[in-house]
């Protein structure tokens, strides 16, 4: 039993509590820790990267192209710059780029070839404030080499680096992100159809497995049948809206079922699961919750983000205020917006189920009191302040077990696959470290 444990602890998928609050998202290889470094920085295109060396903060960028994913010409230029900035052979490389179309893949390149590699957000990169700045590839080299040599040097407000994830987490969250696509390619279609039939003077029509029998006997306000060219087109957006709902449909049962094997392998005390099957388990066993917000929250926010209050977790879906103050002059400019807007819009999408479904917690309460006063401006207001107190409780109740003051837990006999806290597993953070 001890043999497993340990392996199941060095697999990297089910950590201790203290190891997940300390986990790292961008975890480096043991570098060098010589004091000598030289910065690098890479900004991307399609066909041809330039890069940036300098070794201190002052010095003017030394800015070389290279056919982009050439690595040998990288290593080329590497050794070139350590030359010319007279830098030993072994000298440490610290590179940075922008995060944009080309994702994580060449972070991990540069790390297997023992380089550390950041990845920065490109908003966060402090510019020029005039009107018309100049701007080209060479001159953004030079200012994201400047920027992470700040950033290495302990000034937090150079640039903000953004967290990576590991190739695991990376693909779990494939599947809610192509569900949303495929979710909008349904609406497109269905409001495709209804808008064609409109032109035609049919209103009242009903999308379902019928349809395409009602199609036959569809007649415009004259009377005439639909022409035969048009009958052929809501045939064929037909059938792309019967296969985007059949693909939903398999997508929904494939988190379903992750998550209920999670929570059979929890009750039988195994570990085959994923973290990201683990957290949504335990994130559905709330009311008004289900496998597919679940499954989105854990993938994208809980299973491998290194969150370490709830500032930075609100933060994270742009759910904080944004006050101006200059002078006499304050006002409130609504809220950052900043992240990942599909992650916000499910947060509110949540907070108006949490009302219907958990309307004796004390978070429904507290909305009541303070924002439902009959205005729908007030309501509006209200359900952006309770997302952001509900994605806070959200990550309590993951990381401590601590359930929302007042909310219930859906019943076992409706739920027979949510049976973990039967078992005494109050936390998501618990349940991947217990030992079989």
């Amino acid at each position: 039993m001890e043999k497993r444990a340990r392996s199941l602890h060095t697999s990297g998928l089910f950590l201790t509590q203290n190891q997940e609050l300390s986990m790292t998202t961008n975890s480096q290889s043991n570098f060098n820790t010589s004091t000598v470094v030289l910065h690098m920085s890479l900004e991307l295109s399609a066909s041809t990267w330039k890069l940036g060396f300098a070794d201190q903060l002052g010095r003017r960028a030394r800015v070389r192209s290279i056919v982009a994913g050439d690595f040998e010409s990288l290593v080329a230029e590497i050794d070139s710059a350590k030359r010319i900035f007279g830098l030993p052979d072994d000298a440490q490389v610290v590179s940075c780029y922008e995060a944009g179309r080309d994702g994580f893949w060449i972070h991990r390149c540069l790390v297997s070839m023992d380089i550390e590699s950041h990845i920065v957000e490109p908003a966060s990169i402090q510019v020029n404030r005039k009107k018309r700045r100049a701007k080209t590839d060479r001159i953004d080299a030079g200012m994201i080499v400047s920027a992470l040599m700040r950033f290495k040097a302990g000034d937090r407000f150079a640039c903000r680096m953004i967290r990576i994830p590991d190739t695991d987490a990376e693909d779990a969250r494939h599947l809610n992100r192509e569900m949303g696509i495929v979710k909008k390619e349904r609406t497109s279609h269905t409001c495709r159809i209804k808008g064609l039939l409109v032109t035609q003077g049919i209103t009242d029509v009903q999308i379902n497995r019928k349809f395409l029998e009602r199609l036959e006997e569809m007649k415009t306000t004259e009377g005439k049948p639909l022409g035969l060219n048009l009958k052929t087109r809501l045939i064929r957006e037909f059938e792309r809206l019967v296969l985007a709902t059949e693909q939903i449909r398999c997508m929904q049962m494939q988190q379903a079922n992750m998550i209920r094997q999670a929570a059979n392998e929890i009750e039988q005390s195994e570990k085959q699961s994923t973290r990201q099957a683990v957290i949504a388990e335990h994130l559905s066993q709330l009311c008004g919750i289900g496998p597919v917000t679940s499954w989105t929250l854990s993938t994208e926010v809980f299973s491998w983000r290194d969150i370490a209050n709830r500032r930075q977790l609100a933060a994270l879906v742009g759910l904080v205020p944004t006050p101006h103050a200059s002078g006499d002059a304050e006002r409130e400019q609504g809220i950052s917006k900043s992240g990942r807007g599909e992650l916000r819009a499910l947060m509110i999408e949540i907070a108006w189920g949490w009302l219907t479904h958990q309307s004796d917690s004390d978070l429904s309460t507290w909305y009541r009191q303070r924002f439902d006063d009959g205005t729908k401006r007030n309501r509006k207001i209200g359900i952006v302040a309770l997302a952001r107190k509900l994605l806070v409780a959200l990550g309590k109740y993951v990381k401590h077990g601590e359930i929302p003051p007042g909310a219930k837990l859906k019943s076992e006999r409706k739920f027979p696959y949510m049976t973990s806290l039967k078992h005494g597993r109050g936390s998501a953070s618990e349940r991947l470290s217990t030992v079989a």
